[in-house]
Formats: C-alpha cells, structure tokens, sequence
C-alpha cells in the first residue's frame, strides 16, 4: 500500500519562517529609510550652501541656442540696505558741505581750514556720483538734512574759537564712523552695479575724511559711540552651531540617527526574542528530525488502536477468534 506524501505538511514550516522574515524586513524598513533620509536632506543641505545661487528675482534673462549663455537684460532690483545708502550718501553731503565751508572761516587751527576746504570740496563730487546712482536707480533723495544734522550745524555756528575747532572735527568723526560699516556691508552684499560702485567711491572718501579728521589730533576717542561687542550668549553659540553644520544644528542630527538606530534595535529585537526564548512561534515550528518528509518514515498509527473497543461488534474473519 502507497502513502501518498502529503506537500503542504512538508511547506508549514518553511511558510511559517519566510513569513517571519518578511516581517523583520518589514520592521527594520522604517528605521533604514529614516536613517537614509537624514543622511539626503543633510547632504542637500550642505550642497546648496555650496552650490551657485538661483537666478535672481527681478533678473530677466535670455538664454541662446547655441552655448545656453545667460544673459541679463534688467537691472538688479535694489534692496533695503542699498537704497538706505544712496539716500544716506546724499544727507552726508546735506550738511558736511557747510560744515567745511564753516571750518573754512571759523577754524583755529591752519589744519581744521585746510581740512574743512577738503572735506566740503570732496563732498561735492560725491554728491553729485549719488544723485547719478539715484536716477539710474529710481531712488528718490532729501534736499535737506535731518533734524540732528541741523542741530549739529547749529552748534558750529554758535562756537568760535577752540571750541568751534573741537566740535567740527568731533561731530565729522563720529558721523563718518557710523556711516562707515554700512558702505562696506553694502559694498560687500549687493547685487546691483550701480550700488556697488557708488559704496566703493563713497568708501574711499569716507576713509581718507578718517584719516584727514583724526590727523588734528584733537579726536577724543573715548567719546566715540563704541562698537558693539559680538555677541557670546548661548543663543548665539546655538546660531553659530547651526551655521556650521549647514543650516541643522548637531544636537539634531544626532537626535534623528539615534532615534533611527534604536527604533531599528527595539523592533529587530522584538521580532528575534520569541523564537529565541519559546515566544509567540513556540509550537508552529517542528525541528528537522521530527518532520516526517526529512527523515523519510511516516508515523505508524499505535497498535492499540488496531484493537476494537469494548462494546463493538466485530464482522468478518476477525469475530471468530
């Protein structure tokens, strides 16, 4: 007699494992797929720093057939910080040109005339490069000068003598620190070429009125509005952190792999640890000695159920003895 072998007894087993492998791979796709967006938006972030700038808005540009060069048709839109010097070229000239006609006539010392002649002459072609860089530009300007700046003519006009020396060279110096910093920061970060020669002419006048100013030797320096320090609080090392890592501060980049690296530990070891220690799995697996298609032998039915049970009638050879 034949035993037909039975094939889904001989594939539980293996269903059952390639069902929990699935399942591994299920668990640990989530933590590997966080792990390598982190690495790709990191990475991103890094290269756009590093990469070229995007085309400007405002920028009309044309692009030829031939070599795919770009070519810019419009001026540069002007920003904040650029149309702020233009005007604030324009009110310097307003009242350092009276104020050095003043020095011409009301100065004690030979140096603060001569210096006053030169800083109201030098004012006036600078005047006159601003209110060009204003039309080009569309930038309108002020015909008088602000309400401090009257004040401080105000004050020269009512000194004489010594004073009128300590005062003009005093009130220049402290104008031409202030607007110092802003031509150099404009001439550094705009993008429009107007500006930018504007703020390199504007820079090399304001730097030589510095210099002309301080060789009076009647500057008290102790008076000048101090520099701002940089600043050391934990907001500003967070700020430099971040900017050092591309825009994410490293606290958070550490946060997001480890997250990743443990939510990928605890669900591994959740999948590993039942059929390690007899967990959920305990009973559907066989080990390979008792699967009867791997050793080749069927179980054999025990004799005693060959035998009929008490009560039951037997036909046949087998009622005779």
């Amino acid at each position: 007699m034949k035993i037909k072998k039975s094939v889904p007894g001989r594939l539980e087993g293996s269903r059952v494992v390639l069902s929990d492998h699935r399942q591994v791979h299920r668990m640990l796709y989530v933590p590997v797929m966080a792990v390598l967006a982190a690495f790709v938006v990191f990475g991103s972030s890094s290269a756009a720093q590093a990469a070229s700038p995007a085309p400007r808005a405002g920028l009309e540009a044309s692009t030829t057939a031939q070599g795919g060069v770009t070519l810019q048709t419009e001026e540069t839109p002007l920003t904040a910080a650029d149309r702020d010097l233009v005007v604030k070229v324009r009110l310097a000239g307003l009242w350092e040109i009276p104020a050095g006609k003043m020095a011409m006539t009301k100065g004690v010392a030979p140096r603060v005339r001569q210096i006053g002649q030169m800083i109201a002459s030098q004012h006036v072609r600078l005047d006159a490069l601003d209110r060009e860089a204003a039309k080009e530009v569309n930038v309108a300007l002020p015909n008088v000068p602000t309400a401090e700046q009257r004040r401080w003519l105000d004050e020269m006009t009512d000194a004489s003598g010594t004073d009128f020396d300590d005062i003009f060279v005093q009130r220049l110096r402290a104008a031409h620190g202030k607007i110092f910093p802003a031509i150099g920061a404009v001439r550094a970060s705009t993008e429009n070429e107007t500006v930018r020669k504007l703020a390199q002419s504007a820079n090399a006048f304001v730097l030589t009125h510095l210099t002309l100013l301080e060789s009076t030797g009647l500057v008290r320096y102790e008076e000048l509005p101090a520099v701002a320090p940089p600043a050391t609080g934990p907001i500003a090392k967070a700020a430099a952190r971040t900017a050092a890592s591309g825009g994410i501060a490293i606290p958070v980049i550490w946060m997001i792999l480890g997250t990743a690296l443990i939510t990928g530990a605890v669900f591994t070891t959740r999948m590993i640890r039942p059929r390690s220690f007899g967990g959920r799995h305990k009973g559907r697996l066989r080990s390979r000695s008792d699967d009867p298609m791997t050793t080749g032998s069927i179980p054999v039915q025990p004799v005693d159920n060959y035998y009929p049970q008490e009560g039951l009638r037997l036909s046949g050879p087998r009622s005779r003895l």
